[in-house]
């Protein structure tokens, strides 16, 4: 492919990206406006506080979002890049938009008052909406950039951080919606966070399995014949016994898991058995 179609094909797909997040703005907003708020149920993160400042201040929710998350945009854009700081711009903005536009919209009919129906169902739609964006490049909300800063200079993880900050969150969040309201966001964000951790990941999701056994062979011939996947063999030593083993490796989706371990159970149920979560995987059957 020549250059000029190279740079035509990236900005189709930057524009391609850009409308995603923006229709993830839309859906989280509608999330917000249509679900959770009119229930005086919030989120977290810098939107959660927004939230407060609103019911606070009578300021308009939207304003209250684009201004909060100026700075963190800032640090999205010293740390992790021009992209996404450009992407998280579009899609902070479209949030603020929409909700200013849906501030009157009528709620969801049928969940009014049954707070746990409330609380999953607006969940859903902004987990929905934030896995959009996240997935695209982008962020709505910018609690996860202060995470990644601080955990370079706390002895803590970036998770810890963020569960942290949250918790910080809710506790303002009590102060407008009471301890009920506040335990009810936290459910509605742990929910939210899940169908994220979908969306990005796709209902798949990778894991790598490392299997230390005596019986190598057939082990990989079950693998290859009833999962089809290709797995490598490592010549592994133990740390204190010194005894040499083999070791198998093999990338497998979520829902592929069962069934190795069925195998392992048929072949070697004494097997030694790790299993990673894996970020990325290119090549062989993945896509």
């Amino acid at each position: 492919m020549s250059k000029p179609q190279t740079k035509k094909s990236r900005k189709a797909m930057l524009f391609v990206r850009g409308l995603i997040i923006i229709i993830g703005g839309f859906i989280t907003a509608y999330g917000l406006e249509a679900v959770l708020i009119p229930n005086n149920v919030s989120d977290g993160g810098v939107t959660g506080l927004s939230i407060v400042g609103s019911q606070w201040t009578g300021l308009p929710l939207g304003i209250l979002i684009a201004i909060l998350n100026i700075p963190f945009i800032y640090l999205g854009f010293k740390q992790i890049g021009k992209s996404f700081a450009v992407l998280s711009i579009l899609g902070i903005a479209s949030l603020a938009i929409s909700t200013s536009l849906m501030h009157h919209v009528p709620t969801i009919s049928g969940i009014e008052g049954d707070t746990l129906l409330v609380t999953v169902v607006g969940g859903i739609i902004i987990g929905i909406g934030m896995g959009l964006a996240l997935r695209n490049g982008g962020a709505l909300d910018g609690i996860d950039m202060l995470a990644v800063l601080l955990s370079r200079k706390l002895p803590l993880g970036t998770s810890d951080l963020i569960l942290f900050l949250n918790l910080f969150v809710f506790i303002v969040v009590s102060t407008v919606f009471g301890l009920r309201g506040a335990l009810m966001s936290g459910i509605a964000y742990f929910i939210a966070s899940k169908v994220i951790s979908i969306i990005e990941e796709g209902l798949s999701g990778i894991k790598a399995v490392y299997i230390i056994t005596e019986h190598s062979e057939e082990m990989m011939k079950e693998i290859s014949e009833r999962l089809e996947r290709g797995s490598t063999l490592q010549h592994v030593e133990g740390g204190y016994s010194k005894k040499q083993f083999k070791q198998i490796k093999c990338v497998i989706t979520r829902l592929e898991e069962s069934k190795m371990k069925e195998i392992i159970q048929d072949v070697d149920p004494t097997a030694f058995v790790t299993v990673y979560e894996v970020s990325a995987v290119r090549g062989g059957n993945f896509k």
